[in-house]
């Protein structure tokens, strides 16, 4: 349907201009009732969508600043691909002090979503040491000497407790920050997977012991390269993991 679909939101809603940052969606500034807010339309599965906007709709009562679907006029999180968000205001971090505020409320993700349920269609790295496909990774499609380096990354994190890990947190963009709070924004790589994922920000500002980040930091560009493959930023990450 497309865009017309924001007519299910109500009468008084309308398209402002396009956003930037959006890779697999086309994010706009939309107003609904005379506010400002964020409709993002792609071609999720409806699955999916439920996952996405139920998680956040969680979080937000949980305590979390996050993006929060605004429902249609019959109650619906989604209609035909499009979710309505809620703006969150900041910027992004600027020094080591905000990515540390970053990390605090990683952590306070994980700690919300132990044992959540798989994202419909995906697979925590750890579920790759067996399985070759899973969303946008295809293992297939990589050099097979580049499959037994990203599974050996991630078999260093077997047997760990997993829950929601946002995906992308290092993206600057991605962080909304104010003096008093930190939102994430953009929950499309979104998932279940091992903590630590998430960890890998600028300076090592979640603090984690050399071997720690050592492990994550070949994980996490184990997996950019496997969902990535094959564009230049997917060769540069494989090529940070480590030969078996």
């Amino acid at each position: 349907m497309g865009w017309e679909a924001l007519a299910q939101w109500g009468d008084d809603v309308a398209r402002i201009e396009p956003l930037t940052g959006g890779v697999a969606n086309d994010v706009w500034s939309v107003r609904i009732d005379g506010h400002r807010a964020v409709g993002r339309l792609g071609t999720r599965s409806d699955a999916d969508l439920a996952w996405e906007t139920e998680l956040l709709v969680y979080l937000d009562r949980a305590g979390m600043t996050v993006p929060v679907p605004i429902p249609t006029k019959d109650g619906r999180l989604f209609a035909d691909g499009l979710v309505v968000m809620t703006y969150v205001e900041g910027g992004p971090p600027e020094s080591q002090a905000d990515w540390r505020r970053v990390a605090d409320t990683l952590r306070e993700l994980h700690r919300l979503t132990r044992g959540w349920p798989q994202r419909p269609g995906w697979r925590s790295s750890t579920d790759l040491l067996h399985a070759d496909t899973g969303t946008r990774i295809d293992l297939g499609a990589m050099p097979a000497e580049g499959v037994a380096r990203c599974r050996a990354a991630w078999a260093r994190l077997s047997g760990r407790p997993t829950c929601v890990v946002h995906g992308n947190p290092n993206n600057p963009g991605n962080v909304r920050m104010t003096a008093s709070q930190v939102a994430l924004i953009d929950w499309d790589e979104s998932h279940v997977d091992v903590p630590d994922l998430d960890l890998v920000l600028p300076g090592n500002a979640a603090g984690l012991d050399d071997t720690a980040h050592d492990i994550a930091a070949q994980a996490s560009a184990a997996w950019e390269a496997a969902v990535c493959w094959d564009d230049d930023y997917s060769v540069k990450r494989l090529a940070e993991v480590r030969a078996v």
